[in-house]
């Protein structure tokens, strides 16, 4: 069992308020909590606890409390907490925490240098602004997901949801700590908008290269980095599973032709007229060996070729052990939690795990205390639900 212990991260002396839920705005302040930012989580969603809705494991590093912003008094708690903040982060639809009262004019109010990020589906202005959605309706309405998945086919939903990780929790990270780097000197806070759907377009640089280029757009898994060649492909192996070939350089092509015993293609690596060919005979080459026989024979060669590994090895591969990016940390009880580590690595003020994930409300109690809050106000918080 590892437990990171290390110097004060690049945001230590940060305190951010975190009003979200579910992924986006969750993972956006967890990634600022990694970094040394003390973040306080707070909902009033008992219901997302109880449905199996909130998500543990971006609730690390983190503090997290109950708060009934609809009430006066839930109300005058966050203000207060907001008075000693820097950062705000909310993800509810646009509109919503004005009608709480705890909107970015309200806040400057009390604090005139707040920083106050929101993040939504479609951001706070445009025809689309009030749409609910998901991750697959942001990616849908950005042309993203017209081009995952076989050509024959609807497209495919990604394992991983892109636009609340990248176009939401990532690109409201990177507006924070350029807000914060701007107040630094100017002394000035800001308002954030982070639309998810803003940042799938993003997204496109060399998809909208190449429809400049070319005049036409992309098409789904038909072009130059999506299996429209042999040299940029997904195979399967004899044993079932599948093995990635990145060879787009002609030295790795020509290496890769040599390897799997087809030199006759060697100068054919982007012939038209004979790449189904070129194809099929890479598929079937593939399916002669197992898997284990051509990552043992490939992936040691100067080759852009990789196993396409399942969760459960890229957990356990050595890789991502040795780069801390699975972690093992302590909890209460004296078990121990598995974390996906931190990603940015900084030499002289790296981020660490430092506590386990946080459980619903489960500091709600210190966080009043070192408000100012006394046991007895507590307790008539408590009576009336506002915590």
């Amino acid at each position: 069992m590892k437990n990171i212990l290390c110097p004060p991260g690049a945001l230590e002396g940060v305190t951010v308020l975190d009003l979200s839920r579910l992924l986006p705005g969750p993972y956006c302040s967890m990634i600022l909590a990694d970094h040394g930012a003390t973040v306080i989580a707070i909902e009033d969603k008992r219901q997302y606890a109880a449905d199996g809705l909130f998500l543990p494991t971006v609730q690390r590093n983190k503090r997290h409390m109950t708060l009934d912003l609809k009430s006066d008094e839930g109300r005058e708690i966050f203000m207060r907490m907001a008075g000693m903040a820097d950062v705000v982060i909310e993800g509810f639809r646009p509109g919503v925490v004005a009608r709480l009262g705890v909107d970015y004019d309200s806040v400057r109010q009390i604090k005139p240098d707040i920083i106050y990020c929101a993040i939504t589906g479609y951001g706070q202005t445009g025809p689309c602004r009030d749409r609910v959605g998901h991750d697959v309706n942001y990616l849908g309405r950005a042309g993203v997901l017209d081009l995952m998945g076989d050509p024959d086919r609807p497209p495919s939903i990604p394992g991983i949801q892109i636009a609340d990780i990248a176009g939401g929790g990532m690109n409201g990270a990177i507006g924070i700590l350029l807000a914060l780097f701007a107040r630094q000197r100017t002394g000035q806070g800001q308002y954030i908008d982070i639309s998810m759907t803003d940042g799938m377009l993003a997204m496109l640089p060399v998809a909208h290269f190449w429809r400049t280029l070319s005049g036409q757009s992309p098409r789904r898994c038909d072009h130059l980095l999506a299996h429209r060649y042999a040299c940029y492909n997904t195979y399967e192996t004899a044993d079932g599973r599948h093995i990635a070939v990145g060879a787009l350089e002609n030295r790795f092509w020509r290496q890769l032709c040599a390897e799997m015993g087809l030199p006759q293609f060697t100068d054919l690596q982007f012939d038209e007229a004979r790449r189904n060919e070129i194809i099929d005979a890479f598929r079937h080459a593939f399916r002669q060996r197992p898997l284990d026989h051509w990552t043992a024979t490939l992936e040691p060669q100067e080759l852009c070729v990789s196993a396409v590994s399942t969760m459960e090895e890229a957990l356990a591969a050595p890789l991502f052990r040795e780069r801390e990016m699975v972690v093992d940390i302590p909890t209460p009880d004296g078990a121990a939690e598995t974390h996906l580590g931190v990603a940015v690595k900084l030499s002289a003020t790296p981020g660490s795990l430092r506590t386990p994930n946080a459980r619903f409300g489960q500091h709600t109690l210190e966080i009043l205390e070192a408000h100012g809050y006394s046991q007895e106000q507590i307790r008539q918080l408590q009576d009336r639900k506002v915590i």
